[in-house]
């Protein structure tokens, strides 16, 4: 038995040895997209708000609208991951999410901060987790779980640092200075990433000729057969669903302080219990979907974010909301691996940039409903905190519909 867990840790650290280089640029990339996240972003909402005279609702009209501007976007940008090495898409990412974040430091009248943010949505949230995670899903097949849990690390440290240290550098400097900072960081690392790419991992780019590896029936998928299959739209409220909600948190993450009679500074300390979880929710999907595939989780992994919003309905202190946002950690540590590895082996790898392309145009749209949405209620008088009860119904519902998308994948999957 000693002998056979040796074997198993000598194996996985083969893998780290020989992959290092790819794997560490790939977690590198997804540690910078947070430049351009909405937990990144919100930190600095009472600040905008403020400068820019804007209720919660117009706030989140303004960042709707640049969301799903970026969404559609991203329809027609995701396929350049198809046809384009992964050096290129990183390097000209990372270097327009610069130009991003010099346009938030610039910015004076709304139609400025709008453009700011449609850049930071399109190359923060889009283009850089894209080309990340599409590399991902064509550089590993037997692996794809256990690579995809060590590049999704750079998404986790973004999420567990960079909140907590832009409050605190707000108390230091000027917030727009702040975004002048990560423009000249984002400068720094394009030529880096660059650099570092320069022998890609075979293979490096998917073509029509490539094999691949094949999806359910044993065949690769284009974009416009996924659009007919019922399995996708089984799976729409589940693609959207933190997207939806925990981008409604992030966002409103002064007000749910406010809400509770917290510091904003107390709720942002306890936002490592959500990284946390979803680090060791990701180790764990990784070793189950290398072993059982990915749709065997698709009807359970949802419910401990169901959990986490009852729970946070009812936390009087910030450590219950530590317990509270350990249990949507889990399941978003879960959803960024299912999410990652599902579509290459629902679908095949060989068009796997178009249809993912679609599915994050799906999530961007998820994001820039949350906040919108959930700003009009919050004028409303209807609070994010009481709104969680309709999350709460929201991804049971999911879960059920996921379950069933489950099942027809495996059954469909060809025998390996």
């Amino acid at each position: 038995m000693a002998q056979g867990r040796r074997g198993r840790v000598q194996r996985f650290s083969d893998f780290l040895r020989e992959n290092v280089l790819w794997l560490a640029t790939l977690a590198l990339l997804s540690f910078l997209s947070g430049f351009g996240q909405t937990y990144v972003i919100a930190v600095f909402s009472g600040e905008i708000r403020a400068e820019y005279g804007l209720s919660h609702a117009g706030w989140g009209a303004i960042y709707a609208v640049a969301t799903t501007a970026s969404g559609v976007v991203m329809l027609f940008a995701g396929g350049l991951a198809d046809r384009f090495r992964v050096r290129h898409l990183g390097a000209l990412s990372l270097l327009g999410l610069a130009v991003a974040a010099l346009a938030m430091w610039a910015a004076e009248g709304w139609w400025s901060l709008l453009l700011a943010l449609f850049l930071l949505r399109v190359f923060g949230l889009g283009m850089l987790p894209h080309t990340a995670i599409t590399a991902v899903g064509r550089w590993f097949v037997a692996s794809r779980g256990r690579a995809m849990t060590l590049v999704s690390g750079g998404f986790s440290l973004a999420e567990i640092t960079l909140p907590l240290t832009f409050v605190l550098l707000m108390g230091l400097v000027d917030w727009r200075s702040i975004w002048l900072g990560m423009a000249v960081a984002l400068v720094i690392a394009a030529p880096l990433v660059y650099r570092l790419l320069s022998l890609e991992r075979t293979p490096a780019s998917q073509t029509a000729g490539d094999s691949g590896a094949a999806g359910r029936g044993g065949r690769m998928w284009v974009r416009r057969e996924v659009l007919r299959d019922p399995v996708f739209w089984l799976l729409v409220p589940t693609v959207m669903c933190p997207a939806l909600w925990n981008t409604a948190f992030w966002f409103h993450q002064v007000h749910v302080a406010e809400v509770k009679g917290w510091s904003h500074a107390a709720l942002v300390a306890s936002f490592p219990a959500f990284t946390v979880a979803a680090v060791s929710a990701s180790i764990l999907s990784g070793w189950l979907v290398d072993r059982f595939g990915s749709a065997r989780l698709l009807g359970l992994y949802q419910l401990p974010m169901a959990l986490g919003y009852i729970v946070f309905a009812f936390a009087e202190v910030p450590v219950v909301g530590v317990v509270a946002l350990f249990l949507l950690g889990l399941q978003g540590g879960a959803h960024g691996m299912l999410m990652s590895t599902l579509w290459a082996e629902s679908y095949g790898t060989r068009h796997l940039g178009a249809i993912r392309s679609m599915l994050g145009a799906l999530m961007v749209l998820g994001t820039a409903l949350g906040p919108g949405l959930t700003g009009f209620l919050i004028d409303s008088g209807i609070d994010y905190v009481r709104q969680g009860w309709g999350v709460v119904a929201y991804v049971l519902a999911a879960s059920v519909l996921a379950a069933f998308a489950g099942r027809r994948i495996r059954a469909e999957l060809p025998r390996r």
